[in-house]
């Protein structure tokens, strides 16, 4: 008996479905329970003598050590993201976590088909929540259950990107490097580091007054609303955005193989007939919603969405930065200052042109696409993007001495005032 290919697909997100199940079930703990009697432990106002009572009638109000603050980096691939993170990286009350939601999709998702992009990433949200709750509250534990293989004594050398995260590579998680040691650099870091302390790193994040977590694996900030509702967050999501044919210029040079039609397409000048143009259209579509909403100021967004453009970050990033800590409520730290002043002018070896990596010119990177892509490629993202280009001031062009006439910006002045 044959089964058709709808049947197959069926059947591989049930199994996706049952493996998370299985993983949430057994997964040890997920929230430490009102330990310690202070009326801020429960993230709520009331008084001390009204503690013990509060804790009784909801247990599930966790631990939170003078209401931290929660901060989310929404982000498409490519937009800038790695350097935007960084920026809050540097704070030294920050606890930053680079692409934790990339166990979850290692271990859901380990082959993601571009044909059916939305649909596998969607299965990825239930367990990315869940994810996301456990690490805003210092649970480093829960993410053991996505780590291959399984963690032994909650050790680990398999953490993506643990050298972004200047929490994972100072004390007291990691003593290879002594406090005066400001920048780390990321490979320094991994091969000096011992493996990954999943205890001392937790301990490491209840020091620390704010913990924010960059993702790409988000589609849309209405995909956060229950976390956003929470009561025992107290979540901020920054979401960044770029113009669409920024990114695909950059997932062009960046991801070769998987680029490799559209990288025919620009020497060519004639379009493969197989393209799969899914997953660039569908950036443009998930900026379209996400922006929608986040824009039309719901309720339940009020002091808690900023929208960023990475082009603004890029050519003014000490000005867009302290906007950013405003809306946070971070103080601007002197190393802060020096780490933008020693990471936006530009250089030209190795390390500036590794994929994630964050130094570079970033005034000139803003527009550079325009002088990467052809007219004919411009204008096809031109066409299916038009909607979210209007509404975050991308200008079109219409011929390819416009497009390469790099005296005249594409990008609107367009202030986008935080929901407060």
């Amino acid at each position: 008996m044959q089964c058709s290919w709808k049947a197959v697909i069926l059947l591989a997100l049930v199994s996706i479905a049952i493996q998370y199940t299985a993983i949430r079930t057994f997964t040890a703990k997920t929230f430490h329970m009102c330990p310690v009697p202070n009326p801020l432990n429960c993230g709520l106002g009331q008084d001390a003598e009204s503690f013990d009572r509060m804790c009784d009638e909801y247990p599930y109000l966790n631990y939170n050590s003078s209401r931290k603050t929660h901060i989310l980096i929404l982000a498409t691939t490519r937009s800038g993201s790695s350097f935007v993170g960084q920026l809050l990286n540097q704070h030294s009350d920050v606890f930053y976590l680079f692409e934790p939601l990339f166990h979850v999709q290692s271990t859901l998702i380990p082959h993601l088909s571009p044909s059916r992009y939305a649909v596998e990433r969607r299965v990825m949200l239930g367990a990315s929540r869940d994810l996301l709750r456990s690490l805003y509250n210092c649970d480093l534990y829960f993410l053991e259950s996505y780590i291959k293989p399984q963690p032994a004594n909650h050790t680990t050398d398999k953490i993506f990107r643990r050298g972004a995260s200047k929490a994972l590579c100072s004390a007291p998680v990691c003593d290879a490097f002594s406090p005066s040691e400001g920048n780390i650099e990321e490979g320094d870091c991994v091969r000096k580091c011992a493996s990954l302390n999943l205890t001392l790193a937790a301990e490491s994040c209840r020091e620390r007054r704010h913990v924010a977590i960059k993702t790409v694996r988000i589609p849309e900030v209405s995909d956060l609303k229950a976390l956003i509702e929470d009561p025992r967050l107290n979540l901020k999501v920054i979401q960044l955005v770029r113009d669409p044919r920024g990114i695909l210029s950059s997932r062009i040079e960046t991801f070769r193989d998987t680029y490799r039609l559209w990288r025919i397409w620009r020497a060519t000048g004639r379009k493969p007939y197989n393209l799969d143009l899914t997953p660039f259209t569908t950036v443009c579509d998930d900026f379209l919603n996400s922006v929608s909403t986040g824009l039309s100021r719901p309720p339940w967004l009020r002091g808690r969405y900023m929208l960023l453009r990475y082009e603004d970050v890029a050519r003014n990033p000490l000005q867009k930065i302290k906007e950013v800590y405003e809306f946070l409520g971070l103080s601007m730290e002197k190393n802060v200052v020096a780490w933008i002043h020693n990471n936006t002018r530009g250089n030209n070896d190795a390390s500036a042109k590794h994929k994630y990596g964050t130094l570079r010119d970033s005034a000139a990177n803003a527009e550079s696409w325009r002088l990467k892509l052809s007219h004919d490629i411009v204008d096809y993202t031109q066409t299916v993007c038009q909607h979210i280009l209007d509404e975050l001031g991308y200008k079109a062009v219409s011929s390819p001495e416009e497009l390469k006439n790099m005296s005249v910006s594409l990008i609107e002045d367009k202030t986008f005032i935080p929901f407060l």
